[in-house]
């Protein structure tokens, strides 16, 4: 009697369990037993030797593999599949067109010019970046070199480098770094230099009408306040501005050039914390407000982040001229050292001695590399003796100043406790033939790395600097005092109607009528 119970109970979990495996999935609309059987039957069919091994991928095909949903009925496709499959075509045919060659450029080319060409060998540097586990893959390293052939083929530029990658919620940036020949420059930027003239020309006149009209008012209270001076941009091949910048979201896209960097950008983007969308012509939603929209803005994280990141092995670079020159003076450029035979990988690794140095300039609090006298003046922009007089009384601000051109990394600030820069080899095992590799704390997403007689740097990130504690907004600037009073500008009160009429019959009392406004004690004064 109680084996009966036993195998009815037996037979009741059987039932459950057969229940609960031929129980069909919404989504899939099939049962595990059907699934199970589907392997099964496959693993007879096949009768693989590692039947234990091959489990598991026969188990994902037939997943993958659409079950018909009723007899002669197949399941239909993924709304979304041929828009995708329209998207991968389309995309294909514009990166074919990078691989084909401009046949009648190419006919009218010496092979003297192709071998001095501005196209940098990407795929050469993208070998030791692959050695240090950052930058690109192959295929999007490669693609980006075809991209920048089109770019060199189009413009007159002696040097080409690929900066790095920024990272947008919408659309990613590749950024390249560029040098035009001498007098290369597109005659655009000619037309765009004019353009701001005439538009300075034209706020200048109606600067000076504006004070022509407050002179012929009459004296009115003015605020003592007035806006601090405009510190101007540096020129082309010079401090932040010392190369141009292109940029495009898209291998098949056209590079867009970037404008030049201006200081009150560099200056505000410190304060702020944006991340990029993709798109140059984006605005900057932020406070303190930005004087640009997202094309500035990138512009000017372009030029902080070369400021801060772009290192070279000692003694690659040197200075022209060794002799010392006055403490006023500020080096700028330098020269390739034909000396150097290149450094140790090991020697490199070592961060007690001077093993790397910044090759580009530091970026000063004023938002140049070189620092501007916002005071000083020329004698075509004094007005007027007065105003060369209180040029006089104005305090002499104290000029800003930073670390030297090929200054070591081991003078950077330390960044949450951390040194500013992490070194390590890409490899142990071969440590002869390792790359020395160095990271940046301060930018993550900045690398460097050396072999031999070659370096480079690259940057892959979201263009946000390091903050240990999060971001915080500046505060608001103190509200400004109101104007001080006195008895010149005290409003007085308006009399009231008693008033107004007691004033009158004193009027009418002390002058006759008829009397042309004379007072009436006239003749008792002749007497």
């Amino acid at each position: 009697m109680g084996e009966d119970k036993d195998d009815l109970l037996n037979s009741d979990e059987l039932r459950d369990a057969n229940a609960y495996l031929r129980r069909k999935d919404e989504l899939s609309n099939t049962s595990l037993y059907d699934h199970f059987s589907k392997v099964l039957s496959t693993l007879l069919d096949k009768r693989p030797g590692n039947a234990i091994g091959v489990f598991e991928d026969l188990s994902l095909d037939c997943k993958v593999v659409a079950e018909p949903r009723e007899e002669g009925e197949a399941q239909p496709a993924p709304e979304n599949a041929k828009e995708t499959d329209l998207k991968i075509l389309s995309s294909a045919i514009l990166t074919q067109k990078l691989f084909e060659r401009d046949t009648d450029r190419d006919g009218d080319v010496d092979n003297d010019e192709e071998l001095e060409t501005a196209l940098p060998n990407l795929m050469d540097l993208n070998f030791y970046f692959e050695q240090a586990a950052v930058g690109l893959s192959q295929e999007e390293m490669f693609k980006v070199w075809l991209s920048l052939k089109t770019l060199v083929d189009s413009k007159p530029l002696q040097t080409v480098r690929f900066w790095g990658k920024m990272f947008g919620l919408e659309n990613n940036y590749y950024v390249a770094e560029v040098d035009y020949r001498e007098g290369g420059l597109e005659e655009e930027e000619d037309e765009e230099l004019e353009k701001e003239e005439d538009e300075a020309s034209k706020e200048k006149d109606d600067d000076n009408d504006d004070d022509e009209e407050k002179e012929d008012e009459d004296d009115v209270p003015r605020p003592n306040w007035f806006p601090p001076p405009v510190i101007p941009k540096e020129e082309y091949r010079s401090g932040t501005n010392k190369y141009i910048y292109y940029v495009t979201t898209s291998f098949n896209a056209s590079w867009v050039k970037l404008p030049h960097v201006t200081p009150a950008e560099i200056v505000t983007a410190r304060q702020i914390k944006k991340f990029l969308t993709g798109r140059l012509d984006a605005p900057i939603v932020c406070y303190p407000p930005f004087p640009g929209n997202e094309a500035n803005y990138l512009r000017a994280q372009i030029a902080r982040i070369t400021a801060g990141t772009h290192i070279s092995p000692a003694g690659y670079y040197a200075f022209e001229d060794e002799e010392e020159e006055e403490e006023e003076e500020v080096r700028e450029t330098y020269v390739i050292n034909p000396e150097f035979e290149g450094v140790n990988p090991r020697e490199l690794m070592d961060t007690s001695i001077n093993s790397w140095v910044h090759h580009c300039m530091n970026i000063l609090p004023q938002g140049r590399c070189i620092w501007h006298n916002p005071v000083t003046k020329t004698e075509d922009e004094f007005d007027d003796e007065e105003a060369e007089e209180e040029q006089d009384e104005i305090e002499e601000p104290q000029p800003e100043s930073g670390p030297p051109l090929l200054a070591s990394v081991n003078e950077d600030d330390d960044v949450n406790n951390l040194p500013a820069w992490s070194p390590y080899l890409s490899s142990n095992f071969l440590p002869q033939y390792a790359v020395a590799v160095m990271r940046s704390n301060r930018w993550p997403g900045a690398y460097a790395f050396a072999h031999d007689t070659k370096f480079e740097n690259i940057y892959v990130g979201w263009g946000q600097k390091y903050l240990p504690h999060g971001y915080t907004p500046p505060n608001l600037p103190p509200v400004m005092e109101e104007f001080p009073g006195g008895a010149d500008i005290t409003e007085i009160d308006d009399p009231t109607v008693e008033e107004e009429q007691e004033a009158k019959a004193r009027q009418e009392v002390d002058v006759e009528p008829g009397d042309d406004g004379d007072d009436v004690d006239d003749e008792d004064d002749d007497d």
